[in-house]
């Protein structure tokens, strides 16, 4: 099997993770150009936001550098128009399947990238011809899934055949040790990546961020079948009391909207903060580059250290 950072041409098997409002070319950069894959999140944008983005973050790199497509967005053949234009060379695709983009991905020569929850849904994806798979546990920030890291991510190494990307509950070298030894290639981070320097979202989400630990956080949107995890606050503990009482939905709706945007500039009490269980282990505020080397290296040490016999 091809490794991963063959595939894509990046030095470092770490995704930059694809979060709605956060990852933009700013970040995308700084992660290629620290030798990660650094993702823009197209979710929320317009195809004209998203072209800027593409034309912004080339800008800045010259590194491989990817979008990610949430595919249950009422655009999305115009997004794919958008990433096939502009050239850009890998997707990520969350939400959904890319069944119906991948001819018109492959005739561009675009990696295609699922993020999945499950065994099952990383079979329907080789099938399709793609290129990799991020499995994602529940330990993730952000729509996850029900099976924790630790559950999934063997379980869809042994059903496929193509590289596997970790992620939830990812953060240090000791998590992507744990990774390699569960059969990943790499892994994928966001909260991480919330705390870079380079992150633009305002300073008081980041020190919200930093803050955390780890029972901070709560999922809402079980009961609607759409579980979303962010850290708690005035917003979410009144969502979280009111899906209790069974509100109807439109109700709990009117609450969270537009609450990630919210969130991104700098509103922690109404917004939607998406960060992941692994916020405990976070609490420093650095460039990208220093905390994917810093990941690397502790990586390295973790697996010389271990002593297995």
């Amino acid at each position: 099997m091809k490794k991963i950072t063959e595939i894509l041409g990046i030095q470092y098997p770490i995704f930059q993770g694809a979060m709605a409002q956060v990852s933009k070319h700013q970040l995308t950069a700084a992660v290629s150009n620290a030798g990660g894959l650094g993702i823009i999140a197209a979710g929320g944008m317009s195809e004209e936001q998203l072209r800027e983005e593409i034309i912004n973050c080339k800008k800045l790199t010259d590194k491989p550098f990817a979008v990610n497509i949430m595919l249950m967005a009422p655009n999305v053949p115009d997004m794919v128009k958008v990433v096939i234009e502009e050239g850009v060379k890998i997707v990520t695709t969350g939400a959904g399947t890319p069944k119906n983009y991948m001819e018109a991905f492959k005739a561009a020569d675009v990696k295609v990238i699922p993020v999945i929850p499950s065994a099952k849904l990383a079979k329907k994806m080789e099938a399709l011809g793609v290129d990799a798979v991020v499995a994602e546990g529940s330990e993730a920030g952000g729509h996850i899934g029900e099976l924790s890291t630790m559950v999934l991510l063997p379980q869809v190494v042994e059903a496929v055949s193509i590289p596997v990307i970790a992620a939830g509950g990812i953060a240090n070298g000791k998590g992507m040790a744990a990774a390699y030894a569960l059969g990943a290639q790499g892994v994928q981070m966001g909260t991480a990546f919330m705390l870079a320097e380079e992150c633009p979202i305002p300073q008081n989400v980041k020190e919200f961020v930093a803050n955390a630990e780890e029972m901070d956080t709560a999922v809402t949107g079980r009961n609607g079948g759409a579980p979303v995890r962010s850290l708690k606050n005035k917003m979410i503990n009144q969502y979280v009391q009111w899906e209790k009482e069974n509100m109807p939905r439109e109700q709990l709706e009117e609450l969270t909207m537009g609450s990630a945007r919210k969130a991104a500039a700098g509103d922690i009490e109404n917004g939607s903060v998406m960060a992941g269980q692994v916020s405990g282990l976070i609490s420093q505020i650095k460039p990208a580059k220093q905390i994917i080397a810093g990941i690397m290296t502790d990586t390295e040490q973790t697996i010389k250290g271990l002593s297995l016999v």
